[in-house]
This record gives C-alpha cells, structure tokens and sequence, in this order.
C-alpha cells in the first residue's frame, strides 16, 4: 500500500462519519460501500465489495440511539477491507479481524463528542462579543477539523502499517488457529442476521418473512426483481395500513360527535 492510497483511506473514514450533507450513516458508513470505496482505492473493487458485503452482515442490526455508538462499523469495512486485499486474507479472517476494530473505532467517535463539545463555548463567546458571522465556525469548520484531525491521521497510519503487521501476525499463527479465527468470521454474520430478525420479527412483518424466503428459494429470480418485489410490497403494505388507521381515526371522530 502507498501513501497516498492510505491518505485516501483515511479520507473515506473521515467522510463515512463527518456527518456532512448527502455522505455518512446511511451511504458511505456502511460497510458495503466502504469496502467497495476501498477496494477501488487499492485496485480491486470486486474483493473490497465482497469483503465489505461479508463485514456489512455483522451490523445488519446497527441501531446508534441517543448519540451511542456500539461500533464503528465504517472503520471495520475499510481496514477490514485493506487488510484482506494487502495481506492476501480470505473474507472470513478478515470478518474475524474487522469486528473488533470496530469495537475500537468507538474511541474515535467518543473523543469527537467530548472535546467537540469545546466549540460549543467558543460560539458562546462568539455571541458574547456579538460576533455572529463567526459562530459558522464554531458550529462547522472546527468540528470538521477536529474530525479530520482524529480520522484520516490514525486510519491512514493504521492501514499503511498495519497491513503488513496484520499479515504476519496471522500466518505466523499456524494451521490450527487460523482455521479458528474463519470459524468465528463465519458465525459472525449469522449473529448480526440473529440481531436484524429481533426488529423484522414482530406481528405483521412476520409474512413479509416468510413471503421473501419462499420468493428467493423457488422463484429463481435474482436480487433486482426480487428487491422490487419487496419495495413494492412494502409500498402497498403502508398504503393499506394508512388508509386502514385514517378510516379507524373518521369512525373515532364521528362516535365523538354523536
């Protein structure tokens, strides 16, 4: 890995959680995209696709509620990703290695949070002196900075050195604990399935289920039918349930007026 394909790794982690307008949680940050982005940086979009594609099962249930953040799966998909295209990894050892550099990209998001809470007095002062063409600053340019400053430097130095690290730590291991670590990479994506089923799981949703597996088994159909399939359906299913609860909410209205 050079430099610069570091540099741009960094810079992707610093995109997938800056929280800029059209790029994070619900584009760049997944894994999925990041192992894709990350693949092309390295010359192998396909495999950092498919890397990205085994890691993104681990979060299928990734909820951050109230600001907490249980891992930081977008470091996961791009150093997992660097790793298996650098040191040669299949997608399970790099899944068995991704997870917990997300348990450990937690660090980056807290310390965001605590010393970006240091701008919010700045622009308090900036209101003091009644400065307020600068509170812009506070509220984006040093937060931005600051993230920067905590993303692209550690990411980048991580995957420039770490690969080579990463690769003869786990060669270095032998046979039999290597055959260990694709064991856990494999059951890990079956863990985030287990998770995902306990929100999808639940009273109406349960046919929907069902319907799908039946679809994906027998009808031979392949991803894009079936994923417009499913978006129809789901289209349906809100427009019956909507009209369904504004019916229910006339008949309330009218038991009132009587």
């Amino acid at each position: 890995m050079t430099i610069m394909q570091a540099f741009l790794c960094g810079l992707v982690y610093y995109l997938a959680i800056g929280n800029m307008p059209f790029v994070g949680l619900w584009t760049l940050q997944r894994p999925l995209v990041c192992g894709l982005v990350t693949g092309i940086i390295l010359g192998k979009p396909l495999v950092g696709a498919m890397t990205g594609a085994s890691i993104n099962l681990v979060y299928l249930g990734f909820i951050s509620a109230g600001g907490s953040m249980p891992a930081d799966m977008a470091l996961s998909g791009i150093l997992g990703t660097a790793f298996a295209i650098t040191g040669g990894l299949d997608t399970k050892t790099a899944l068995s290695l991704a997870v917990p550099i997300g348990l450990l990209g937690t660090i980056v998001w807290y310390a965001r949070m605590t010393y970006g809470s240091i701008f919010v007095h700045v622009a308090d002062r900036y209101i003091e002196k009644e400065q307020y063409q600068k509170i812009w600053r506070a509220n984006v340019l040093y937060p931005q900075l600051l993230t920067a400053l905590i993303t692209i430097i550690p990411c980048g130095l991580a995957a420039y050195f770490g690969a080579s690290y990463i690769n003869g730590f786990v060669h270095a291991l032998g046979g039999t604990v290597l055959t260990i670590f694709k064991v856990i990479g494999g059951l890990m994506p079956a863990l985030g399935i287990a998770i995902t089923l306990q929100y999808i799981y639940k009273e109406d949703a349960r046919v929907f289920l069902y319907l799908g597996f039946v679809l994906a088994t027998y009808s031979k159909l392949g991803l894009l039918p079936l994923g417009v399939i499913a978006g129809l359906a789901a289209v349906i299913y809100v427009q019956l349930i909507s009209k369904k609860t504004s019916a229910n909410q006339l008949d309330e209205e009218g038991e009132d007026f009587d």
